[in-house]
């Protein structure tokens, strides 16, 4: 028999101890959950001169509150950085690095996908690199600013208005650049060949490209677009801005200063009430577009423990991707390899102890092999729960004589095993609904082991709100498989060269 269960609004623990339900409240009224943990930020930023005068403008406004023109409960003022978060941003950063605006425009018309995403990443990666090596300042965030033509122009599908093209200097065809650069130098290729096909290595994404390129040097940036923190000086010939976030200006200082403050070092908040010894894995793949199998993709694992710490843990690559039913599936030795990596780096913070609870949670059921391995890995000591999670219900529910949606937190729960979640709906800490349609929900299947099925729909709604990379009430999927698409992303956009266990931070 159905049953309709009403969940608690989990809370967030603030600075000294506070726990509040909105983290726009909980900041804005006790500061981070680790107060002395952000001593300050440092910053460097990297992008053309009207583009860093253009982010710097924005840093000097974000010192003082900032109040959409149009404001609302659900869109709350920022009161300004330091009060915030309590400690000074100097607008003026530590390392000032500038992008010639005149070579990245070259750069952007080349016709050439591949090379042109290729070169403008380089002239961001360079400039970092070459401060690496030769500054002694060490940024505590890299900001890099970008125009909204690489936006534009530095995504997989896009491309340079025809007037405005260049051709490279060696045109390549793309199955030929993609085996050389796969393969190697061939016999009688010129090496300005091979240099050319090398941009057909990665995966042409600008953002995702240049963090998998920089995971190695461990540099936390922050990728900005200049019309979002400055979209007055972007018109349209009707004199309105082309992307018009004036009444979102204090949405935008509360997620960018949240985000910052997390790559800075802070644990903005953490989730109370979290039961001592729990760990929540999330799996991550994303097929490997560079090889020649259609089979072949990466595996890993981000880790998210009680503490609101993340971790991001590669797998193995390998055929794990089915074409027929467009499933992943990791075999038994790499299902234990990736949750074993997990079991090591929670007692490596946690005195050495291991999780008494596991929670794997996957966009699809585990086959055997994977839940032998997932067993094997975590050994006799911890409890293991696998958990599918899947945005794929058609089941709408309506409130009578009501406009607004049902309240978030409704579940319907068939069996002991089965819960239908809506973690999107009518809040009433806000008075409106966080969804923009009538809400959907998720399907919550505990797949393999055993616990509660109320326990981990509570979980599950705890989770939606641990998103760091943005400030808001709840993200509507937990963080576990929030970031699951793009953390493979950037491990799969091109020969990444670290495999050692990353913090999460380094991904969003």
């Amino acid at each position: 028999m159905y049953r309709l269960l009403r969940l608690d609004e989990p809370k967030l623990v603030f600075g000294h101890n506070q726990q509040m339900e909105d983290p726009r409240d909980g900041l804005g009224l006790f500061g981070t959950f680790d107060l002395n943990q952000l001593r300050s930020i440092r910053a460097a930023y990297v992008g053309t001169k009207d583009g860093i005068r253009r982010f710097q403008s924005w840093v000097e406004t974000m010192q003082r509150p900032i109040v959409n023109p149009k404001p609302t409960r659900d869109r709350p003022m920022f009161p300004g950085f330091e009060a915030v978060f309590g400690v000074a941003w100097n607008p003026a950063p530590v390392l000032r690095l500038e992008i010639d605006e005149q070579t990245l425009l070259k750069q952007l018309n080349l016709d050439d996908l591949h090379q042109r995403i290729y070169g403008t990443v380089s002239l961001y990666e360079q400039r970092i690199l070459d401060a690496i090596q030769a500054e002694e300042e060490r940024p505590d965030i890299w900001f890099i600013i970008v125009p909204d033509k690489v936006y534009e122009r530095c995504r997989p599908k896009s491309s340079v208005p025809f007037a405005q093209r260049e051709a490279p200097v060696v045109k390549l065809k793309r199955k030929e650049a993609t085996m050389i650069a796969r393969d190697g130098l061939l016999p009688g290729i010129m090496p300005e060949v091979e240099q050319a096909a090398q941009p057909y290595a990665y995966v042409p994404d600008f953002r995702n490209q240049l963090k998998g390129r920089l995971l190695a040097t461990k540099a936390l940036t922050q990728i900005v677009r200049e019309s979002t923190v400055a979209c007055e000086d972007f018109l349209t010939p009707w004199g309105k801005p082309e992307r018009n976030l004036l009444n979102l200006a204090a949405d935008i200082a509360w997620n960018l200063s949240t985000a910052i403050a997390y790559k800075a070092g802070a644990k903005p908040w953490k989730l109370a009430g979290v039961r001592p010894g729990v760990c929540y894995l999330g799996l991550v793949f994303k097929q490997d577009l560079t090889s020649p199998d259609a089979r072949s993709a990466c595996s890993a694992a981000q880790m998210f423990l009680d503490s609101g710490d993340g971790v991001v843990f590669r797998g193995a690559k390998g055929l794990w991707y089915s074409p027929n039913s467009s499933q992943y599936h990791l075999d038994q030795p790499a299902a234990a390899q990736l949750v074993a990596k997990a079991i090591e780096a929670y007692r490596n913070k946690n005195d050495d102890k291991v999780p008494d609870e596991l929670f794997i949670h996957g966009r699809v059921r585990f086959n055997d092999d994977e839940w032998a391995g997932f067993q094997e890995g975590a050994g006799k000591g911890t409890s293991v729960v696998g958990v599918r999670i899947n945005r794929g219900s058609d089941l709408r529910l309506f409130r009578q004589e009501n406009s607004m949606p049902i309240m978030r937190g409704l579940a319907c729960v068939p069996d002991e095993r089965t819960g239908i979640l809506w973690t999107n709906g009518f809040v009433p800490r806000l008075g409106t609904s966080t969804a923009r349609e009538v809400p959907r929900p998720i399907l919550v299947e505990i797949a393999c082991g055993n616990a509660p099925i109320q326990t981990v729909l509570q979980d599950v709604m705890g989770l939606t709100k641990l998103n760091y990379n943005c400030c808001r009430f709840t993200d509507g999927l937990p963080v576990t498989l929030r970031f699951a698409d793009a953390v493979g992303e950037i491990l799969t956009s091109g020969p990444v060269s670290t495999d050692a266990p990353m913090p999460f931070r380094h991904y969003i």
